[in-house]
């Protein structure tokens, strides 16, 4: 069995954080899925491509990987440098505002 160890991204759908502290491990699909020819369905056999285990840890997904002989790659996550800009929103509504109100 080959697994993945990764953190996951933030949603495209939101600026937020959430569920991005956790490390998740994924089995890698062993067999290629096929589509039923009646329905046109696609379905698998392979049922571990369906498990994804949360892990508080980097180093707990790769003990539990480990432990259960599970060959697992890590994926380190690409950081972003934090956009912190001089001046930011609030700073349209501060008190000491210099210069005249544009909107």
């Amino acid at each position: 069995m080959r697994a993945r160890i990764y953190q996951p991204a933030r949603t495209a759908m939101s600026s937020g954080t959430a569920k991005t502290h956790n490390w998740v491990l994924e089995f890698a699909p062993a067999e290629a899925r096929e589509v039923d020819p009646l329905m046109g369905w696609t379905s698998s056999a392979d049922t571990q491509s369906q498990v994804k285990l949360q892990f508080a840890s980097k180093e707990d997904a790769v003990a539990y990987a480990t432990e259960h002989g599970i060959e697992a790659q890590v994926q380190e996550p690409n950081r972003r440098k934090p956009n912190i800009r001089a001046g930011g929103y609030g700073e349209n509504f501060a008190t000491g505002r210099r210069g005249a109100w544009t909107h």
